[in-house]
Protein backbone atom coordinates (compact mmCIF):
# COMPACT_ATOMS: atom_id res chain seq x y z
CA UNK A 1 0.00 0.00 0.00
CA UNK A 2 1.56 3.37 -1.36
CA UNK A 3 1.09 5.53 2.31
CA UNK A 4 1.79 8.82 0.63
CA UNK A 5 -0.42 11.40 -1.03
CA UNK A 6 -1.11 10.80 -4.48
CA UNK A 7 1.89 12.83 -6.88
CA UNK A 8 -1.30 13.74 -9.01
CA UNK A 9 -3.12 15.51 -5.88
CA UNK A 10 0.26 17.22 -5.10
CA UNK A 11 0.45 18.46 -8.32
CA UNK A 12 -3.27 20.10 -8.65
CA UNK A 13 -1.82 23.34 -6.31
CA UNK A 14 0.41 23.85 -8.26
CA UNK A 15 -1.24 23.88 -11.54
CA UNK A 16 -4.83 25.60 -10.02
CA UNK A 17 -2.67 28.22 -8.41
CA UNK A 18 -4.68 28.00 -5.13
CA UNK A 19 -0.71 27.70 -3.59
CA UNK A 20 -0.24 30.69 -4.20
CA UNK A 21 1.30 33.37 -1.95
CA UNK A 22 -0.88 35.80 -2.51
CA UNK A 23 -0.32 39.93 -1.75
CA UNK A 24 -3.32 41.58 -2.69
CA UNK A 25 -3.33 44.85 -4.14
CA UNK A 26 -6.08 46.59 -6.33
CA UNK A 27 -4.03 49.33 -7.35
CA UNK A 28 -4.13 49.29 -11.51
CA UNK A 29 -1.56 50.26 -13.81
CA UNK A 30 -0.66 54.15 -14.10
CA UNK A 31 0.09 56.29 -17.09
CA UNK A 32 3.50 58.29 -16.88
CA UNK A 33 1.59 61.15 -15.41
CA UNK A 34 0.67 59.19 -12.33
CA UNK A 35 -3.54 58.63 -13.36
CA UNK A 36 -5.01 55.55 -13.36
CA UNK A 37 -5.37 54.19 -16.97
CA UNK A 38 -9.24 53.30 -17.19
CA UNK A 39 -10.34 52.53 -20.54
CA UNK A 40 -12.51 49.95 -22.44
CA UNK A 41 -10.23 49.19 -25.13
CA UNK A 42 -8.85 45.15 -25.31
CA UNK A 43 -5.77 46.48 -26.55
CA UNK A 44 -5.03 48.78 -23.63
CA UNK A 45 -5.87 45.47 -21.21
CA UNK A 46 -3.00 43.95 -23.23
CA UNK A 47 -0.28 46.28 -22.41
CA UNK A 48 -2.04 46.91 -19.22
CA UNK A 49 -0.67 43.45 -18.09
CA UNK A 50 2.40 43.54 -20.47
CA UNK A 51 3.39 45.95 -18.39
CA UNK A 52 2.41 44.50 -14.80
CA UNK A 53 5.06 41.65 -16.49
CA UNK A 54 7.57 44.18 -17.35
CA UNK A 55 7.78 46.26 -14.29
CA UNK A 56 6.90 43.66 -11.24
CA UNK A 57 7.85 39.97 -12.73
CA UNK A 58 10.34 37.72 -10.93
CA UNK A 59 12.14 35.61 -12.83
CA UNK A 60 12.64 32.06 -11.19
CA UNK A 61 13.22 29.70 -14.11
CA UNK A 62 16.53 31.73 -15.86
CA UNK A 63 14.27 31.78 -18.99
CA UNK A 64 12.64 35.35 -18.93
CA UNK A 65 14.59 37.91 -20.94
CA UNK A 66 13.03 41.39 -20.95
CA UNK A 67 14.47 42.05 -24.50
CA UNK A 68 12.20 39.25 -26.04
CA UNK A 69 9.34 40.75 -23.81
CA UNK A 70 9.69 44.24 -25.27
CA UNK A 71 9.40 42.36 -28.83
CA UNK A 72 6.49 40.54 -27.89
CA UNK A 73 4.92 43.91 -27.18
CA UNK A 74 5.16 45.20 -30.47
CA UNK A 75 4.20 41.76 -31.68
CA UNK A 76 0.91 41.85 -29.57
CA UNK A 77 -0.28 45.48 -30.12
CA UNK A 78 0.14 45.29 -33.87
CA UNK A 79 -2.56 42.68 -33.76
CA UNK A 80 -6.30 44.34 -33.71
CA UNK A 81 -8.71 42.83 -30.84
CA UNK A 82 -12.13 43.31 -31.54
CA UNK A 83 -13.87 41.54 -28.32
CA UNK A 84 -12.56 41.27 -24.64
CA UNK A 85 -12.04 38.03 -25.04
CA UNK A 86 -9.77 38.36 -27.89
CA UNK A 87 -7.27 40.05 -25.71
CA UNK A 88 -7.56 37.95 -22.93
CA UNK A 89 -6.83 34.40 -25.36
CA UNK A 90 -3.67 37.22 -26.32
CA UNK A 91 -3.02 37.92 -22.68
CA UNK A 92 -3.12 33.64 -21.79
CA UNK A 93 -0.64 33.20 -24.51
CA UNK A 94 1.89 36.25 -23.92
CA UNK A 95 1.89 34.74 -19.58
CA UNK A 96 2.10 31.12 -21.07
CA UNK A 97 5.57 31.86 -22.29
CA UNK A 98 6.88 32.62 -19.17
CA UNK A 99 6.27 29.35 -18.14
CA UNK A 100 5.43 30.58 -14.09
CA UNK A 101 2.31 27.96 -13.43
CA UNK A 102 1.49 30.71 -10.71
CA UNK A 103 1.48 34.18 -12.76
CA UNK A 104 -2.00 33.69 -14.55
CA UNK A 105 -4.31 35.83 -16.16
CA UNK A 106 -8.33 36.14 -14.88
CA UNK A 107 -11.25 37.38 -16.83
CA UNK A 108 -14.09 39.10 -14.25
CA UNK A 109 -15.57 36.87 -13.21
CA UNK A 110 -12.61 34.33 -12.17
CA UNK A 111 -10.75 37.34 -10.42
CA UNK A 112 -13.93 38.20 -8.05
CA UNK A 113 -13.71 34.60 -7.41
CA UNK A 114 -9.77 35.28 -6.30
CA UNK A 115 -11.10 37.72 -3.38
CA UNK A 116 -14.19 35.21 -2.44
CA UNK A 117 -11.50 32.86 -1.52
CA UNK A 118 -9.35 35.09 0.05
CA UNK A 119 -12.00 36.93 2.45
CA UNK A 120 -13.41 34.16 3.72
CA UNK A 121 -17.27 33.29 2.69
CA UNK A 122 -18.79 32.23 -0.55
CA UNK A 123 -22.02 30.89 -1.84
CA UNK A 124 -21.80 27.72 -3.63
CA UNK A 125 -21.32 23.99 -2.66
CA UNK A 126 -18.13 23.89 -0.19
CA UNK A 127 -15.13 22.25 -1.67
CA UNK A 128 -11.74 23.18 -2.63
CA UNK A 129 -11.52 22.46 -6.68
CA UNK A 130 -8.46 21.99 -9.03
CA UNK A 131 -7.86 20.50 -12.26
CA UNK A 132 -5.31 17.24 -12.48
CA UNK A 133 -3.05 17.69 -15.66
CA UNK A 134 -2.29 13.91 -15.72
CA UNK A 135 -6.19 12.68 -15.87
CA UNK A 136 -7.39 16.02 -17.15
CA UNK A 137 -10.17 15.39 -14.23
CA UNK A 138 -11.06 17.88 -12.10
CA UNK A 139 -10.04 16.73 -8.41
CA UNK A 140 -11.88 17.18 -4.80
CA UNK A 141 -8.71 18.80 -2.73
CA UNK A 142 -11.66 18.65 0.11
CA UNK A 143 -14.60 19.15 0.94
CA UNK A 144 -15.33 22.04 3.65
CA UNK A 145 -16.67 21.04 6.74
CA UNK A 146 -20.02 21.34 7.22
CA UNK A 147 -20.61 22.42 4.21
CA UNK A 148 -23.32 20.58 1.49
CA UNK A 149 -20.88 18.87 -0.25
CA UNK A 150 -19.39 17.07 2.94
CA UNK A 151 -23.08 16.61 4.23
CA UNK A 152 -24.01 14.47 0.78
CA UNK A 153 -20.72 12.76 1.46
CA UNK A 154 -18.17 14.31 -1.02
CA UNK A 155 -14.94 13.30 -0.20
CA UNK A 156 -10.87 14.39 -0.54
CA UNK A 157 -10.01 13.14 -4.32
CA UNK A 158 -13.00 12.39 -5.56
CA UNK A 159 -13.20 13.27 -9.17
CA UNK A 160 -16.24 15.33 -10.56
CA UNK A 161 -17.09 14.08 -14.17
CA UNK A 162 -20.02 15.34 -14.82
CA UNK A 163 -21.89 18.77 -13.31
CA UNK A 164 -26.13 18.97 -13.98
CA UNK A 165 -25.18 16.05 -16.53
CA UNK A 166 -22.48 18.10 -18.84
CA UNK A 167 -19.50 16.02 -19.39
CA UNK A 168 -16.64 17.74 -16.99
CA UNK A 169 -13.99 15.12 -18.88
CA UNK A 170 -11.05 17.81 -19.41
CA UNK A 171 -12.78 20.90 -17.92
CA UNK A 172 -10.96 23.23 -16.14
CA UNK A 173 -11.83 24.22 -12.76
CA UNK A 174 -12.16 27.86 -13.57
CA UNK A 175 -15.08 26.97 -15.77
CA UNK A 176 -16.42 24.28 -13.06
CA UNK A 177 -16.60 26.85 -10.40
CA UNK A 178 -18.75 28.68 -13.27
CA UNK A 179 -21.31 26.42 -13.46
CA UNK A 180 -21.25 24.64 -9.30
CA UNK A 181 -21.56 27.93 -7.62
CA UNK A 182 -25.40 29.43 -7.57
CA UNK A 183 -28.06 30.72 -5.59
CA UNK A 184 -28.47 29.77 -2.50
CA UNK A 185 -31.39 27.21 -1.82
CA UNK A 186 -30.59 26.11 -6.04
CA UNK A 187 -29.24 22.38 -6.36
CA UNK A 188 -26.44 21.17 -8.63
CA UNK A 189 -26.07 17.07 -9.83
CA UNK A 190 -22.56 15.84 -9.34
CA UNK A 191 -21.23 13.17 -11.16
CA UNK A 192 -18.27 11.65 -9.09
CA UNK A 193 -15.80 8.97 -10.04
CA UNK A 194 -14.67 7.23 -6.87
CA UNK A 195 -11.80 4.22 -7.34
CA UNK A 196 -13.60 3.87 -10.24
CA UNK A 197 -17.34 3.95 -9.91
CA UNK A 198 -19.33 6.82 -10.59
CA UNK A 199 -22.50 8.24 -9.09
CA UNK A 200 -24.47 10.93 -8.45
CA UNK A 201 -25.07 13.64 -5.38
CA UNK A 202 -27.52 16.42 -5.00
CA UNK A 203 -26.50 19.20 -3.52
CA UNK A 204 -28.38 22.12 -2.22
CA UNK A 205 -26.25 25.10 -2.55
CA UNK A 206 -25.88 27.49 0.26
CA UNK A 207 -23.52 30.29 1.74
CA UNK A 208 -20.46 28.74 3.28
CA UNK A 209 -18.60 30.71 5.80
CA UNK A 210 -15.05 29.02 5.51
CA UNK A 211 -13.92 29.13 9.30
CA UNK A 212 -10.46 28.67 8.65
CA UNK A 213 -9.30 27.38 12.76
CA UNK A 214 -10.63 24.41 13.59
CA UNK A 215 -9.91 23.38 17.32
CA UNK A 216 -10.47 21.00 20.10
CA UNK A 217 -9.21 19.79 23.67
CA UNK A 218 -7.61 16.59 23.88
CA UNK A 219 -6.83 14.43 27.00
CA UNK A 220 -4.15 12.19 26.89
CA UNK A 221 -3.81 8.81 29.39
CA UNK A 222 -2.44 10.41 31.79
CA UNK A 223 -4.21 13.61 31.75
CA UNK A 224 -2.44 16.21 29.94
CA UNK A 225 -4.29 18.77 27.92
CA UNK A 226 -3.24 19.12 24.65
CA UNK A 227 -4.72 21.92 22.39
CA UNK A 228 -5.54 20.59 18.92
CA UNK A 229 -5.99 23.46 16.15
CA UNK A 230 -6.10 22.71 12.82
CA UNK A 231 -5.84 26.19 10.37
CA UNK A 232 -7.47 24.87 6.76
CA UNK A 233 -6.13 28.03 5.19
CA UNK A 234 -4.69 31.45 5.85
CA UNK A 235 -7.41 33.76 4.72
CA UNK A 236 -7.62 37.36 5.38
CA UNK A 237 -9.68 36.77 9.12
CA UNK A 238 -6.95 33.45 10.02
CA UNK A 239 -5.35 35.35 12.09
CA UNK A 240 -8.12 36.67 14.20
CA UNK A 241 -9.94 33.84 14.65
CA UNK A 242 -6.29 32.25 15.76
CA UNK A 243 -5.73 34.10 18.37
CA UNK A 244 -9.16 33.57 19.75
CA UNK A 245 -8.62 30.25 19.85
CA UNK A 246 -5.23 30.02 21.61
CA UNK A 247 -6.17 32.63 24.65
CA UNK A 248 -9.33 30.75 24.56
CA UNK A 249 -6.71 27.33 25.49
CA UNK A 250 -4.69 29.29 27.90
CA UNK A 251 -7.08 30.22 29.82
CA UNK A 252 -8.26 26.77 30.19
CA UNK A 253 -5.05 25.33 31.52
CA UNK A 254 -3.79 23.70 28.07
CA UNK A 255 -0.62 22.30 28.57
CA UNK A 256 0.92 21.48 24.89
CA UNK A 257 -0.10 22.29 20.99
CA UNK A 258 -0.42 20.26 17.83
CA UNK A 259 -0.87 23.25 15.21
CA UNK A 260 -1.68 20.87 12.04
CA UNK A 261 -1.18 22.73 8.38
CA UNK A 262 -2.13 19.43 6.55
CA UNK A 263 -3.91 20.37 2.76
CA UNK A 264 -2.97 23.86 4.17
CA UNK A 265 -2.11 25.09 0.49
CA UNK A 266 -2.03 28.75 1.55
CA UNK A 267 -3.00 31.98 1.19
CA UNK A 268 -2.15 35.64 2.36
CA UNK A 269 1.47 36.37 3.17
CA UNK A 270 0.45 39.05 6.10
CA UNK A 271 -1.89 36.34 7.56
CA UNK A 272 1.17 33.58 7.43
CA UNK A 273 3.30 36.62 8.95
CA UNK A 274 0.82 37.49 11.58
CA UNK A 275 0.10 34.42 12.65
CA UNK A 276 4.56 33.26 13.29
CA UNK A 277 3.85 36.40 15.43
CA UNK A 278 1.76 34.48 17.62
CA UNK A 279 4.02 31.78 18.14
CA UNK A 280 7.42 33.10 18.44
CA UNK A 281 9.74 35.45 20.94
CA UNK A 282 9.24 39.24 20.16
CA UNK A 283 12.17 40.21 17.71
CA UNK A 284 12.95 36.85 16.11
CA UNK A 285 13.06 37.03 12.13
CA UNK A 286 9.94 34.96 10.28
CA UNK A 287 10.95 34.95 6.78
CA UNK A 288 13.26 36.64 4.17
CA UNK A 289 11.28 38.34 0.98
CA UNK A 290 13.75 38.56 -2.04
CA UNK A 291 12.73 40.69 -4.90
CA UNK A 292 15.45 41.01 -7.36
CA UNK A 293 18.62 42.12 -5.66
CA UNK A 294 16.71 43.35 -2.33
CA UNK A 295 15.94 41.13 0.67
CA UNK A 296 13.66 42.28 3.20
CA UNK A 297 13.24 40.28 6.52
CA UNK A 298 10.15 40.49 8.55
CA UNK A 299 10.45 40.14 11.97
CA UNK A 300 7.80 39.04 14.96
CA UNK A 301 6.71 42.26 17.04
CA UNK A 302 4.56 41.28 19.96
CA UNK A 303 4.89 38.71 22.33
CA UNK A 304 4.15 35.40 21.90
CA UNK A 305 0.59 33.82 23.29
CA UNK A 306 2.12 31.06 24.46
CA UNK A 307 5.63 29.26 25.36
CA UNK A 308 4.21 25.85 25.91
CA UNK A 309 5.42 22.90 23.64
CA UNK A 310 4.32 23.25 19.99
CA UNK A 311 4.37 20.36 17.09
CA UNK A 312 3.19 21.30 13.30
CA UNK A 313 1.73 18.53 11.83
CA UNK A 314 2.24 19.13 7.72
CA UNK A 315 2.13 16.63 4.46
CA UNK A 316 2.97 17.03 0.99
CA UNK A 317 0.00 19.85 0.19
CA UNK A 318 0.95 22.14 2.78
CA UNK A 319 2.25 25.03 0.75
CA UNK A 320 3.37 28.30 0.74
CA UNK A 321 2.56 30.30 3.70
CA UNK A 322 2.19 26.99 5.37
CA UNK A 323 5.97 26.81 4.74
CA UNK A 324 7.10 30.14 6.05
CA UNK A 325 5.12 29.31 9.32
CA UNK A 326 6.44 26.18 9.50
CA UNK A 327 10.07 27.60 8.38
CA UNK A 328 9.72 29.96 10.78
CA UNK A 329 9.03 27.69 13.66
CA UNK A 330 11.58 24.85 12.83
CA UNK A 331 14.20 27.56 12.16
CA UNK A 332 13.79 29.24 15.73
CA UNK A 333 13.71 26.12 17.73
CA UNK A 334 10.08 26.69 18.39
CA UNK A 335 8.78 23.22 17.90
CA UNK A 336 9.09 20.52 15.87
CA UNK A 337 7.83 19.56 12.66
CA UNK A 338 5.79 16.09 12.14
CA UNK A 339 4.48 14.64 9.00
CA UNK A 340 6.04 14.69 5.28
CA UNK A 341 7.96 16.52 3.50
CA UNK A 342 5.89 19.85 2.53
CA UNK A 343 5.48 21.00 -1.10
CA UNK A 344 7.81 23.47 -2.21
CA UNK A 345 6.05 26.87 -2.84
CA UNK A 346 8.66 29.80 -2.16
CA UNK A 347 7.06 31.92 -4.54
CA UNK A 348 4.72 35.14 -3.70
CA UNK A 349 2.46 36.55 -5.96
CA UNK A 350 0.92 39.72 -6.02
CA UNK A 351 -2.46 40.04 -7.31
CA UNK A 352 -3.34 43.67 -10.03
CA UNK A 353 -6.36 44.67 -11.15
CA UNK A 354 -6.71 45.72 -14.80
CA UNK A 355 -9.01 48.59 -15.70
CA UNK A 356 -11.64 46.30 -17.55
CA UNK A 357 -12.34 44.18 -13.97
CA UNK A 358 -9.95 41.40 -14.84
CA UNK A 359 -7.18 40.41 -13.16
CA UNK A 360 -3.29 38.90 -12.91
CA UNK A 361 -1.60 37.13 -10.87
CA UNK A 362 2.45 37.93 -10.92
CA UNK A 363 5.27 36.31 -9.15
CA UNK A 364 6.85 39.23 -7.50
CA UNK A 365 9.66 37.52 -5.05
CA UNK A 366 10.13 34.58 -3.28
CA UNK A 367 10.79 33.68 0.22
CA UNK A 368 13.73 32.16 2.48
CA UNK A 369 12.92 30.82 5.61
CA UNK A 370 15.13 31.93 8.47
CA UNK A 371 17.93 30.40 8.19
CA UNK A 372 17.96 30.81 4.41
CA UNK A 373 16.66 28.19 3.43
CA UNK A 374 15.35 28.07 -0.27
CA UNK A 375 12.49 25.66 -0.25
CA UNK A 376 11.02 26.22 -4.10
CA UNK A 377 10.32 22.94 -5.12
CA UNK A 378 12.43 21.01 -2.36
CA UNK A 379 9.60 21.48 0.24
CA UNK A 380 10.55 21.42 4.36
CA UNK A 381 11.84 18.05 5.47
CA UNK A 382 9.89 17.09 9.17
CA UNK A 383 11.80 16.49 12.23
CA UNK A 384 10.09 13.31 13.22
CA UNK A 385 8.30 11.86 9.54
CA UNK A 386 5.02 10.02 9.78
CA UNK A 387 2.89 9.10 7.03
CA UNK A 388 -0.69 8.72 6.49
CA UNK A 389 -2.25 6.66 2.96
CA UNK A 390 -5.14 8.00 1.30
CA UNK A 391 -7.23 4.64 2.87
CA UNK A 392 -6.67 6.07 6.10
CA UNK A 393 -7.25 9.53 5.23
CA UNK A 394 -11.01 8.47 3.84
CA UNK A 395 -11.35 6.17 6.48
CA UNK A 396 -11.02 9.30 8.91
CA UNK A 397 -13.03 11.69 7.39
CA UNK A 398 -12.19 15.61 8.08
CA UNK A 399 -14.22 14.57 11.81
CA UNK A 400 -11.69 12.00 12.37
CA UNK A 401 -8.44 14.64 11.74
CA UNK A 402 -6.58 14.75 14.94
CA UNK A 403 -8.18 12.67 16.87
CA UNK A 404 -6.89 8.97 18.55
CA UNK A 405 -7.89 7.83 14.94
CA UNK A 406 -5.28 9.68 13.16
CA UNK A 407 -2.09 7.59 13.01
CA UNK A 408 -0.45 11.28 12.72
CA UNK A 409 -1.60 12.71 14.99
CA UNK A 410 -0.96 10.64 17.41
CA UNK A 411 2.48 10.67 16.57
CA UNK A 412 2.42 14.33 17.18
CA UNK A 413 0.52 14.35 20.16
CA UNK A 414 3.82 11.39 21.60
CA UNK A 415 6.39 14.41 20.69
CA UNK A 416 4.79 17.18 21.75
CA UNK A 417 4.27 15.15 25.44
CA UNK A 418 7.86 14.32 25.29
CA UNK A 419 8.51 18.09 25.01
CA UNK A 420 6.42 18.92 27.84
CA UNK A 421 8.46 16.42 29.85
CA UNK A 422 11.57 17.68 29.14
CA UNK A 423 10.38 21.55 30.08
CA UNK A 424 9.24 20.11 33.52
CA UNK A 425 5.48 19.98 32.45
CA UNK A 426 5.05 16.68 33.55
CA UNK A 427 6.26 13.24 35.05
CA UNK A 428 8.82 10.62 32.11
CA UNK A 429 6.42 8.51 30.56
CA UNK A 430 5.81 5.86 28.01
CA UNK A 431 4.66 7.39 24.81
Amino acid sequence: MDSRIPLSLKRVLALSGCSALLVLSSALLAGRSGAVLITDSPKEVVDEAWQIIYRNYLDSTGDYDKGSWRQLRKELLSKSYSTRNEAYEAIRGMLLTLEDPYTRFMDPDEFKELHIDTSGELTGVGIQLSFDEETELLTVVAPIEDGPAATVGVQTNDRIVGIDGKDARGMRSEEAVKLIRGPIGSRVTLTLDRDGKTFDVVIIRDRISINPVVSRINTTADGAQVGYIRLKQFSANAATDMSKVVKDMEAQGVDAYVLDLRFNPGGLLEASVDISDQWLDVDVPIVSIQSGRSRRIRFTREEPLTSDPLVILVNEVSASASEILSGAIQDNDRGQLVGEQTFGKGLVQSVRALSDGSGITVTISKYLTPDGRDIHREGIAPDVEATLSMEELRDLGVDGLGTSKDRQYRVAEGVVLKALVQAGGGDAQDI
